[in-house]
């Protein structure tokens, strides 16, 4: 089981978000917006970030770093490790069901990513056999559209992409890309954009907290 950052609610959690950070990062990252989203004090909500292993990553010179999977080469065309993507993905599968055995439903378990952490969570969410709340997929692309066996318990999932105007390292066309491959999919995601590079602005973490209110009845 992945190690993971656990933030428990003031009291009982009846839903969770697991959300996956980017290359180099690790589960603390995204654990510090929690307190910006704002949400209300007695939302019972579990908060599980968890951490990557740490493997040789190609494109930085077989630098060992946490990372989901290895990427090969970079550009629009990027390529990777499909085989660690998936087992990444089986990994975070295993995360969702372990928090279904703690008596959260399925239905109240919302899946998130940044990055290379998103095209986990694209690959994870979208195959998961179970109904999930939601998708959140924050400045990333989905490597996997062409392979995945779409789960028919996810086909009405509700997808938020979001994404940067400017971001440098995962093009916007990446992320328009996966829009189009899901819509082509028969899925109905939103999708959103702003002012920023590769990164996470304040405009979208209040987009994002009320993206998960709302899924989550907050």
């Amino acid at each position: 089981m992945l190690k993971c950052v656990e933030v428990e609610p003031q009291i009982t959690a009846s839903a969770a978000v697991i959300w996956l950070h980017g290359l180099g990062s690790n589960g603390h990252d995204f654990e510090a917006i929690l307190p910006e989203l704002r949400l209300p004090e007695d939302a019972p909500v579990r908060f599980i970030f968890p951490h990557s292993p740490s493997i040789p990553v190609t494109v930085n010179g077989g630098m060992m770093m946490p990372a989901w999977y290895d990427i090969l080469e970079m550009g629009a065309g990027r390529k990777l490790n499909v085989g660690q993507l998936l087992d990444s993905a089986s990994e975070v599968s295993a995360l969702i069901e372990r928090e279904i055995a703690r008596g959260i439903p399925a239905e109240r378990i919302v899946l998130a990513g940044f990055s290379q952490g998103g095209a986990v969570a694209y690959q994870a969410a979208l195959s998961f056999p179970k109904a999930l709340a939601g998708l959140l997929t924050l400045s990333t692309y989905f490597p996997t559209s062409d392979t995945i066996e779409y789960a028919n318990a996810n086909r009405s999932i509700p997808i938020e992409i979001m994404h940067g105007s400017y971001d440098p390292v995962v093009l916007p066309a990446m992320g328009e890309d996966a829009r189009d491959d899901l819509m082509a999919a028969g899925f109905a995601p939103n999708w959103s954009t702003y002012p920023m590079e590769h990164q996470v602005c304040m405009p979208q973490i209040k987009d994002i907290a009320e993206w998960l209110s709302a899924r989550l009845g907050l």
